[in-house]
């Protein structure tokens, strides 16, 4: 058994959490600070480029399912290949990466060629905001393929046991993405002032770079793994096995992706300051979740280990000491963001407006973010025990059972204030439900 087995499985929990969730939390911070440099830079140009920039992410975060799920499947074969010795297959495992992120970005390239429009329209976007936004998106979803290269491949660095590298990798890719930023959005200098567009080729340059770097250092045998052209040509069994472990997950983050955009369409009647406002707010909000996704996944992993140990007790308490430790981490945010929300949203927009209605959604969310610190940490550690069909279900109920219908329905009697009551009365429904069903046990007997 490896030194990091024995430390979760036996030893100090807080330690064997903190360990793990770490390098977690730092590459995720990472990860969802691209899409906040290129709202801060953006901010000069008025809140309709915050807005036009905030739809496209919305848009774009649809993706989200398909990297998610994909990525899970290349990360659970090439750590079971690394761990029993079959590295040949692991790295052939790993050059999938490439196949599947080419084919998923090519169905992304064609939706943005025929439906970019179409998609801000569904959403309910004004017309200044689309017309700031379309090149932004258009661009982005053609080179979405290196997003899907990048994903995948530090997916596979992961399943190999390499979490620092693809940190690295994505630091590496956020430094490019703010020396381009400024350069191409207003042009200083030589280089040209592009406004909005040039906050998406900035990001387009530094992701794809980012992508080179990963296939290099995978080919490179610096790493774990150690790719040749023969682990690059496509191998249709294994893409699809890979594809198959990852629909689960991939099913989940796609109903709250959908959820994103019926609630961004829900927010639009109420001007295009209201939809600035909203959407800085839920970017930083995503940025404040990020402790709880790495704490839940760090007790995923603690559960599903201690649980092939025959420990389902310390597989519990793990559990529930992360959940302890997210809470208290929610519980000094959400006094950060009651008192402070104006600071941090006018780091992003000058609008007055904006700043009001951003400021509004966190004094009614950020109160209930404790709920959210059970409801993650909790459906991780479900998810680590082998049981993710409950907290799937539950998701669906809470988003679109309670939150999407309470939400349109508050908007129409009490404007934006009904909106975000809604979204926090969701959080509590949703904690409810998934605290019952771990405390029901069931997932100790869980087979895999």
């Amino acid at each position: 058994m490896s030194q990091s087995n024995t430390k979760i499985i036996s030893g100090s929990l807080f330690g064997g959490l903190f360990s793990l969730a770490t390098p977690m939390l730092m590459q995720a911070l990472l990860q969802n600070l691209q899409s906040i440099i290129d709202l801060y830079f953006v901010g000069g140009l008025g809140s309709s480029a915050v807005a036009a920039v905030s739809a496209s992410g919305t848009i774009l975060f649809v993706l989200t399912p398909f990297l998610m799920g994909a990525s899970l499947g290349i990360i659970a074969m090439v750590s079971r290949f690394t761990g029993e010795g079959k590295g040949a297959l692991a790295a052939k495992t790993a050059g999938q990466s490439l196949t599947i992120a080419i084919f998923f970005g090519l169905l992304v390239a064609a939706a943005g060629l025929f439906f970019s429009r179409q998609l801000f329209v569904w959403m309910n976007t004004p017309e200044e905001v689309i017309s700031a936004g379309m090149t932004y998106l258009q661009i982005m979803l053609y080179s979405s393929f290196t997003i899907f290269i990048l994903f995948l491949g530090n997916a596979a660095m992961q399943g190999a046991g390499d979490a620092w590298t693809p940190m690295k990798i994505m630091a590496f890719s956020n430094v490019v993405n703010i020396i381009l930023d400024p350069l191409l959005i207003y042009g200083p200098g030589p280089f040209p002032k592009m406004g909005v567009t040039g906050a998406a080729v900035a990001t387009m340059i530094a992701q794809a770079l980012a992508a080179l770097i990963s296939m290099v250092l995978l080919s490179s045998g610096k790493l774990h793994l150690k790719l040749t052209r023969r682990d690059w040509i496509p191998d249709g069994g294994l893409c699809w096995r890979i594809t198959r472990i990852g629909l689960p997950g991939a099913g989940q983050m796609l109903l709250r992706s959908l959820m994103n955009a019926v609630m961004f369409r829900i927010v639009a009647p109420f001007g295009t300051s209201g939809l600035a406002g909203y959407s800085i707010g839920t970017r930083l909000n995503m940025m404040i979740l990020m402790p709880a996704f790495s704490f839940g996944n760090a007790s995923a992993t603690m559960v599903g280990q201690n649980l092939g140990a025959g420990r389902p007790e310390r597989a519990e308490q793990a559990a529930w000491l992360a959940v302890g430790i997210e809470g208290a981490i929610m519980v000094v945010a959400s006094l950060v963001l009651i008192f402070q929300a104006p600071f941090f949203l006018g780091i992003f927009v000058d609008d007055a407006e904006a700043i009001r209605v951003g400021s509004e959604y966190f004094h009614i969310e950020a109160p209930f973010y404790v709920f959210s610190a059970l409801s993650i940490v909790l459906s991780r550690a479900l998810a680590g025990a082998g049981a993710s069909v409950a907290p799937f279900l539950i998701n669906a109920f809470a988003l679109w059972g309670v939150q999407v219908p309470l939400a349109h329905f508050l908007a129409n009697r009490y404007g934006t204030i009904g909106i975000w009551s809604a979204m926090a009365a969701t959080q509590v429904i949703h904690a409810v439900l998934v605290t019952a069903w771990f405390k029901m046990g069931r997932w100790k007997n869980k087979r895999v």
